[in-house]
């Protein structure tokens, strides 16, 4: 045991390793590893913030864009009402009808007042084939057709 501690101590001796070059090498090496850590950290940390100004920036400008919709649906519907779209028709030289100036058009075969359906509704039973398989049936088919059984 105390042979191998003296050719260790010899080989530090040889090389001209020595304890304060090795303390100073490790605290240069551990200064390093820690700059890298912290430029890392810091790059982290940028980006993140720089994602987060980003992203409130969008935030506000939805929120303006909402606002601006709102207005304008406001607008629209300012404009649509009835006062205003009298006002306007009054401006382009249309006039309020008399009863003497109406004048109706009969359509024949026009029902006024007929129940509203989207489609006929159909009440014959129409032909369909009638579906009536089973596991068993269909997986005894399958077996036929694998193996060529009756």
């Amino acid at each position: 045991m105390k042979r191998q501690d003296n050719w260790f101590e010899h080989a530090l001796r040889r090389t001209g390793w020595q304890p304060q070059r090795q303390m100073i090498a490790l605290a240069t090496l551990g200064f390093f590893i820690s700059l890298i850590l912290g430029a890392l950290y810091l790059s982290q940390v940028v980006s993140d913030a720089t994602t987060h100004r980003h992203l409130t920036a969008l935030i506000e400008e939805r929120d303006e864009l909402e606002r601006s919709n709102e207005q304008l649906r406001v607008d629209i519907a300012r404009f649509k009402s009835v006062p205003r779209l009298q006002e306007r028709a009054i401006s382009l030289g249309f006039t309020v009808a008399e009863s003497g100036q109406i004048e109706y058009l009969v359509v024949p075969g026009y029902i006024p007042q007929r129940v509203d359906t989207v489609a006929p509704i159909v009440t014959e039973e129409q032909d369909r084939p009638l579906y009536d398989e089973t596991f068993t049936g269909w997986l005894q088919q399958q077996w036929d057709a694998v193996f060529g059984g009756d």
